[in-house]
């Protein structure tokens, strides 16, 4: 921690701990005053287990209700100040205890303790020197004030916040700061506002079962809204788990793993698929010639060209080295077949461009393709389909390489249509 930010939060609590002393004596009695900071502390600590603490920059930020106002409208700022410092230390001792503290978070409390004392205190002023002016104002006068404190003073909360940032070197520009203050929720302001006048009334009235119904609805709703952020968290944590472990680092396609996930899928389902495997020929005398940076960076241009070539129903999987392998849907043979030509064409065009010992290069590749098309039927297993879609490969390669063999595998096509496909087979580019 620099020493502009300690002397920044010191500053803070001693400007509240001044407002404090210089306030005068507590505005309630010995006995309400108390009977108030017990059960203000008992649901503040049931909210510090909460999970509403965010990471900002270096900071945690605790953005759950504060009740602070009321109370501090109820007792004035002495009564206000020495509650923030009994609960602060309190989750201060707490987060310490269950290992869940900042690193610097026992400065940090002085923070928590000042921060809140010097607004509320403000609002405390503003309260009783603006409320007979709102007062004459039928039904919401009330209300309407209180919406401009608690408005207000998030404000200015959001401006003390700011110091902290820009003391730790986490705030450079104008723009963020304005984007950091306009980020405050108004919702919760609204919310923060309405339980804060209720409590006061409450408080003024002495109906203290209201006041305890309010906090306990308060936080109900509060924990489920966790709860349920929690959740959403998890899924999108396991969302990205899932992803990560189906996606190939280099290429961003879908890797082997996520294409075996998609044949268990596919199989049995009825579907007529084409079902291509790719490799890139003469892959190792690049890597020979250059470097293995060089042959990724032909690998990831590949990837790009194939993906670009396919609708948003196919499957692309980088299944090897300089291996991919083609689920192609709803196509018939024909159209299975034009399209992999097509695609072996535009890799034949690539002129690649990259970088070998400070020089630019350009590199051009070919591509053989093996293309089996069936039906994914329970008796023709779709991992039969591939190593026929492999073995297809195998027989381009011996062809000569940069050239497509294509076979139909779906038995009830009339007998020229089986034979206008393996004389198509048998064409060697």
């Amino acid at each position: 921690m620099t020493k502009r930010l300690k002397a920044y939060i010191l500053f803070v609590f001693f400007v509240s701990f001044g407002i404090a002393i210089f306030s005068g004596p507590i505005h309630i009695d010995i006995t309400l005053y108390t009977q108030l900071l017990v059960i203000y502390l008992l649901f503040t600590t049931f909210y510090s287990h909460l999970k509403t603490i965010v990471k900002t920059g270096r900071v945690n930020i605790d953005y759950s209700v504060s009740y602070g106002l009321s109370f501090g409208l109820a007792a004035g700022p002495l009564g206000l100040f020495l509650f923030e410092v009994i609960n602060r230390f309190y989750v201060f001792l707490y987060r310490k205890k269950t290992d869940t503290a900042d690193e610097d978070e026992f400065l940090h409390t002085f923070y928590n303790i000042g921060a809140p004392t010097i607004l509320h205190s403000l609002g405390f002023y503003l309260y009783y020197w603006l409320f007979p002016y709102f007062d004459q104002i039928p039904l919401f006068g009330f209300w309407i004030l209180l919406i401009l404190i608690v408005f207000l003073i998030d404000m200015l909360s959001s401006v003390l916040l700011l110091g902290v940032f820009y003391s730790m070197g986490d705030m450079q520009t104008r723009v963020d700061s304005i984007n950091f203050i306009k980020a405050r929720s108004k919702a919760d302001s609204l919310q923060k506002a309405i339980s804060n006048g209720l409590l006061f009334i409450f408080i003024t009235e002495g109906r203290w079962e209201l006041m305890l119904a309010l906090f306990l609805l308060n936080y109900l709703s509060s924990r489920a809204a966790v709860l349920k952020s929690q959740s959403i968290q998890h899924k999108m944590e396991r969302d990205r788990f899932e992803q990560m472990a189906y996606t190939d680092f280099l290429t961003k396609l879908h890797n082997r793993t996520f294409m075996n996930k998609v044949m268990n899928e596919l199989n049995g389902s009825d579907e007529t698929i084409g079902i291509a495997v790719c490799d890139i020929d003469n892959f190792k005398q690049i890597n020979d010639t250059y470097n293995h940076t060089v042959g990724d960076y032909v690998i990831h241009h590949v990837a790009k060209r194939l993906k670009s070539l396919l609708g948003e129903n196919d499957f692309l999987f980088r299944s090897g080295g300089e291996e991919f392998t083609i689920i192609l849907r709803n196509r018939s043979f024909s159209e299975c077949e034009a399209l992999i030509k097509t695609i072996q064409h535009e890799i034949e065009q690539l002129q690649i461009v990259t970088k070998y010992r400070s020089e630019e290069i350009f590199i051009s590749c070919t591509a053989s393709f093996g293309m089996y098309y069936f039906t994914t039927l329970e008796k023709i297993d779709i991992k039969q389909g591939y190593v026929q879609a492999d073995d297809l490969l195998y027989k381009a390669k011996g062809l000569g390489k940069n050239q497509v063999i294509s076979k139909n595998g779906i038995r009830n096509e009339p007998l020229c249509g089986q034979f206008e496909s393996n004389v198509s087979n048998a064409e060697v580019k």
